[in-house]
């Protein structure tokens, strides 16, 4: 299964780099993109690293599954992004598995794809999903196709959550007991 992952200026390092890194331990291939005017991407805490492909050159029927790390960029561009939110949709529109952790989960809010389900974020994005059910207490939350989860803190049952819906329960705790969870 092949998925995709958003790269952003002043995303959340280990939200992205590490859920990457995890979903490529249980055996998914993760490809990174980015709607920023530059491949290379510099992360919140400074790290620069590199985008696969710019989102415009993707065939988005290719892939599986998407990724929407939080980080400070989502408080700059929620509010007037259209591409995140677009993409999330289209994913929805086919099914696929969409999550997104901390302040991620915004653009699904925003885009109206959290109405009625069950989710978690980070303390605060909840404004933007006033049609959801905001469930605080919980690390990681699937609902239905969406996974959210509410912060750094929370990235390996973000992963976990993430296993466990595209390759079952099993391949799920074989990754959480591969890292001595």
């Amino acid at each position: 299964m092949r998925g995709l992952l958003i790269l952003s200026h002043h995303m959340e390092d280990g939200e992205a780099l590490s859920t990457r890194a995890l979903l490529i331990r249980a055996g998914l291939e993760v490809v990174t993109i980015t709607f920023e005017n530059t491949l290379d991407i510099v992360t919140a805490f400074g790290l620069k690293v590199k985008a696969d492909h710019f989102a415009k050159d993707v065939n988005y029927d290719e892939f599986d599954f998407l990724i929407i790390p939080g980080g400070g960029y989502v408080a700059r561009v929620v509010d007037k992004d259209t591409h995140i939110k677009e993409l999330a949709k289209y994913f929805n529109s086919k099914d696929k598995m969409i999550a997104a952790i901390c302040a991620g989960p915004r653009f699904l809010g925003q885009a109206g794809l959290l109405n009625g389900k069950s989710f978690t974020a980070y303390r605060g994005s909840e404004i933007d999903m006033p049609k959801g059910i905001y469930l605080p207490s919980y690390k990681a939350i699937r609902d239905h196709n969406i996974v959210t989860a509410r912060g750094a803190g929370a990235v390996y049952e973000f992963a976990y959550e993430i296993v466990k819906y595209l390759l079952g329960e099993e391949k799920a705790q074989a990754l959480l007991n591969s890292i001595l969870f």
